[in-house]
């Protein structure tokens, strides 16, 4: 097995992120290794009725890929769009693209030629230096950070200004160099890509199987041959005989009043509970706290023992929601863009949590909202009239706790595969960093794949990748 390994002699670069680079690496800044944004050549406009491709955001990938299935007429494009043609290195420049990553090299192009959204910054590497080299080193840890913290603009319109891509300093080796640092990349993140597309797939059946589980307890119960009924609810069809059909409403109190002891109070610290604090799965960030009096007006109330999910798009879609538990005395506050439920005398908390989980919830509660674009809503009248079968409160109690087993181990394992992809990422981002700024030497190395121990799980052993971090203002190597 080889091991990565620093080149022999480093010189210092003069450029305070970078730090020492090989002695025979050469410094430049981008404008001299690539042309930025170059114009339409003449003769594709001699034809205004002929298809190129055409790539507005949502085709670029963030692991470098693209979707190429759309095309349009070179008159259509000509005007307002990014221009590029095959073997071209592009990269969204708007945040939040920019910082996720979205960018490509260029190719498969209708006629070698494409036209893009205008949120593209395009760079046609020049004479002597290798364009699979610059799409890596434009992927690279150090030129998101430092892109990042030059962006210009307000709110969600920030941009990466053209002057720092085309004086953005980097090291250059020579061309062969560059040719045999790319090719040794392209196969070590094949290998990564791959075994990270595995893992997403296996989450994805992950979920499926958890949402399939939840959904069959609660329609029909987990012990097998009940009798069914039929409930006279279209989308529910048959549900257990003795199982009684009712509305939510009858089931729980939605968004109750504030218990007025907390308001005797109002400087008493509560639990408070930003959308981000809470999780997909149930979970919960305990970690934060206000005084009754900066809340009572304008947030969401629960206590201990209330369900709260999630209404707005997309949080609904993505199932943040949990049964809360752990509040401090026992309440709390919270966005308001969340629905509150507190169970009736004979309903189950945890049996109505997993059923405001299951698919059936979701997917009609989706189709229920109002609004419009990024703020549509799940109308509190949806919820209360939602019809579905009860169990009895001690069967209610049962499926919660076979549910609690069986989800408890999906669970776990979504985490730990969860883990497993991040720690494969910051690899492939390291890894990536530290070819292109020259900290490991691949020129004598071989890449093998092997889809079964990839060549990604050896990276850091023998020589640690560092990663790239900003603090404030000061930008360095933490190795």
């Amino acid at each position: 097995m080889s091991f990565y390994k620093p080149y022999a002699e480093y010189k210092d670069s003069g450029i305070e992120w970078l730090g020492q680079v090989p002695k025979h690496w050469s410094v430049k800044r981008l404008r001299y290794a690539a042309t930025l944004n170059p114009s339409i050549r003449p003769g594709i406009l001699d034809d205004l009725d002929s298809k190129v491709s055409f790539l507005p955001m949502e085709t670029i990938g963030e692991d470098g890929s693209l979707d190429l299935g759309q095309s349009r007429s070179v008159a259509a494009v000509r005007n307002g769009y990014s221009f590029f043609e095959n073997g071209d290195v592009a990269f969204a420049k708007v945040t939040p693209c920019f910082e996720n990553g979205k960018g490509a090299l260029l190719h498969g192009l209708i006629g070698g030629v494409g036209f893009g959204t205008s949120e593209l910054t395009v760079l046609r590497p020049r004479i002597g230096f290798d364009a699979r080299f610059l799409n890596y080193l434009i992927q690279s840890q150090q030129f998101r950070a430092l892109g990042a913290g030059s962006m210009t603009g307000a709110g969600g319109l920030k941009r990466v200004p053209d002057e720092f891509t085309r004086n953005f300093e980097a090291a250059w080796p020579d061309l062969a160099e560059q040719q045999a640092i790319a090719l040794h990349l392209d196969c070590e993140i094949t290998s990564i890509d791959t075994l990270l597309k595995k893992k997403t797939r296996f989450i994805e059946l992950l979920r499926e199987k958890r949402e399939a589980l939840i959904t069959q307890a609660i329609e029909k119960g987990h012990e097998p041959g009940v009798k069914l009924k039929d409930t006279g609810v279209e989308y529910l069809q048959h549900a257990p005989d003795h199982w009684a059909v009712m509305r939510l409403r009858y089931a729980a109190t939605l968004n109750p009043s504030i218990d007025s002891v907390l308001l005797d109070d109002p400087d008493s610290e509560v639990s408070f509970l930003p959308m981000e604090a809470i999780g997909e799965n149930g979970s919960l960030d305990l970690r934060q706290t206000r005084p009754v009096a900066t809340v009572r007006h304008g947030y969401s109330y629960f206590e201990n023992g209330d369900v709260a999910f999630a209404k707005v798009t997309p949080c609904f879609e993505n199932g943040k929601g949990a049964l809360l538990h752990g509040l401090i005395r026992g309440a709390g506050f919270g966005t308001s863009e969340l629905t509150v439920l507190r169970p009736k005398i004979g309903f189950d908390a945890r049996f109505l949590s997993y059923l405001v989980n299951s698919q059936k919830f979701r997917a009609l509660g989706v189709g229920a909202m109002t609004g419009a674009g990024g703020l549509k809503r799940v109308p509190d009248e949806f919820t209360r009239n939602f019809k579905t079968a009860w169990p009895p409160l001690a069967e209610q109690r049962a499926i919660a706790s076979h549910l609690d087993r069986e989800t408890d181990s999906l669970d776990t394992l979504l985490a730990n595969t969860k883990r497993s992809i991040d720690l494969l990422k910051e690899r492939r981002a390291g890894l990536i960093s530290a070819a292109v700024t020259g900290q490991i030497d691949l020129r004598k190395t071989t890449c093998v794949v092997d889809q079964n121990q990839p060549s990604a799980s050896r990276v850091g052993h023998s020589l640690h990748l560092p990663l790239f971090r900003t603090d404030g203002d000061s930008r360095h190597c933490q190795s």
